[in-house]
């Protein structure tokens, strides 16, 4: 007599939940990344910032020119000036214009400066836009030397008024209980 075999019964798995969880997923992921600007792909430094405990005010985010001033990630011995347009349009006026400069630096986000370089750029974005801010992104490990030339070269052109970009520090104790006193009052 040959034995009559069960039917197995599977389990049904239904996939629509899992397919709307995963594009919940992606498109939380997608909304929260943050991507790289084609001037901080092209960079080969690393700017170690200084610390401040107080963040007062951000950086705006159009007509801004940031000068950049960096240890080489290679030769750490060459400390050099970059410097950089968020406004397209001024960005490639002022870098057409510039003296010094090659036509492959022409078409980056961000160029390689001298001192002398520096000056005819803060000049030339300053005329091509009067409501241009100036930021110094300098690295911690400079010597001021580097910064105040900088500052030198922007004081000469009269864009005295200038961000400073460091990292946000932890506050210390001492702070932390100063102000609450003052809350207190």
């Amino acid at each position: 007599m040959a034995k009559v075999k069960m039917k197995r019964t599977g389990f049904v798995l239904d996939m629509t939940p899992l397919v709307d969880i995963a594009f919940l997923l992606l498109t939380f992921f997608m909304f929260t990344a943050k991507f790289k600007s084609e001037a901080e792909s092209e960079q080969k430094f690393q700017i170690k910032r200084p610390k401040a405990s107080a963040d007062t005010s951000k950086l705006p985010d159009k007509n801004l020119a940031i000068i950049k001033i960096a240890i080489d990630s290679v030769n750490t011995s060459d400390t050099s000036y970059y410097f950089e347009m968020t406004n397209e349009k001024d960005r490639q006026i002022v870098f057409s214009t510039a003296v010094g400069i090659d036509d492959a630096q022409r078409s980056k986000m961000q160029i390689k400066a001298t001192l002398a370089n520096l000056n005819t750029l803060v000049h030339d974005a300053r005329t091509v836009n009067p409501n241009t801010k100036f930021a110094i992104d300098a690295d911690k490990r400079i010597r001021f030397k580097w910064v105040n030339d900088c500052m030198e070269v922007m004081r000469k052109n009269l864009a005295t008024a200038f961000n400073l970009v460091t990292d946000k520090n932890k506050e210390c104790k001492f702070h932390q209980i100063t102000q609450e006193f003052y809350y207190r009052i």
